[in-house]
């Protein structure tokens, strides 16, 4: 299932939603009409404490919500239900972040051999982690904003993690069992800032630079993310090209040795570090400017596409 944050000129903010065929369902509707079907009680109060349409609620509760939200979505795809009733055409929505609040925000750098080599580093002993915030995040049809403080602005297309329920000390054995999906995320990273320190947070989260989306796809339908095809492309140029199995640190590694540090929440995202292709990397190197195009590409989840604006 394709989990989406949307918003319609009905609605003052955005709602959780999934992808039926090519329509934008609303999934707390679709909860709704699966319990009134049952028989059960329905009142709009209940329905709204047991099911929340705020996105940020929504993924923090983790995957007891999940769990329902594919009920309601098999429910709507076997019964006689009208969605023409709670649902729109693409063109009718806009898409937001889709996990819009997460508590935590943890990126994983140098984790591809041969984008360490194109940054001209060396192959890390343990995985590099660094964090974003959430001002830093937009959803997948916002446009990226190039501040001027920085005049090397990068992009970094990466698989994206959802968490589904707490996690701390996990053993990467059992570590897929604690994901809800899966997205793609845009590491804009400003070189410039970024390197001035040994730190690299300055020129990883600056205000509106990392898209995340287009929906998440939830971990049933993608039983191995250590075999997807990963790219990116500027103004239709493909730059990245690789696969997922390239990864130094696969995705059960980090969670264990994530969790083995930080005990991640329900909502939480980890973004597990982008192959070779960067601009920076470029002879000669090639930064993003107002008017750019970025699209990126992950298989089995999707397209997103973004612009560049100058702000």
């Amino acid at each position: 299932m394709k989990l989406l944050s949307y918003q319609s000129k009905e609605t003052d903010s955005c709602r959780i939603g999934c992808m039926v065929g090519d329509k934008i369902v609303d999934l707390q509707e679709a909860y709704r009409r699966m319990i009134i079907s049952k028989s059960e009680k329905d009142t709009l109060t209940a329905i709204a404490q047991e099911f929340p349409s705020e996105p940020g609620r929504f993924f923090s509760t983790g995957e007891r919500l999940i769990e329902k939200a594919i009920e309601a979505h098999n429910y709507i795809l076997t019964s006689n239900s009208n969605i023409e009733e709670f649902s729109y055409n693409r063109e009718e929505v806009t898409l937001g972040t889709p996990v819009p609040s997460p508590s935590k925000i943890i990126c994983v750098g140098k984790n591809y051999a041969d984008h360490v080599v194109e940054m001209q580093s060396e192959i890390p002993d343990y995985p590099v982690l660094f964090a974003k915030f959430t001002n830093a995040l937009i959803g997948p049809e916002d446009s990226i904003e190039k501040s001027s403080s920085t005049e090397k602005l990068d992009y970094e297309v990466e698989l994206t993690i959802v968490i589904g329920k707490e996690a701390s000390k996990v053993k990467k054995e059992n570590a897929l069992d604690y994901i809800a999906g899966y997205t793609i995320g845009n590491d804009i990273s400003a070189r410039d800032l970024q390197k001035r320190t040994p730190q690299w947070l300055q020129g990883k989260t600056l205000d509106r630079t990392t898209p995340i989306g287009p929906w998440v796809v939830t971990a049933d339908e993608i039983e191995d993310p250590s075999n997807l095809s990963i790219k990116s492309y500027v103004n239709g140029e493909e730059r990245q090209s690789s696969n997922t199995s390239h990864l130094i640190y696969n995705i059960p590694f980090l969670i264990e040795f994530i969790s083995d540090l930080i005990t991640l929440n329900p909502g939480d995202i980890i973004m597990t570090g982008t192959p070779d292709g960067v601009g920076f990397a470029m002879n000669p190197p090639q930064f993003l400017k107002g008017g750019d195009v970025v699209e990126l590409e992950i298989e089995k989840i999707g397209t997103m596409r973004n612009n560049v604006i100058e702000s």
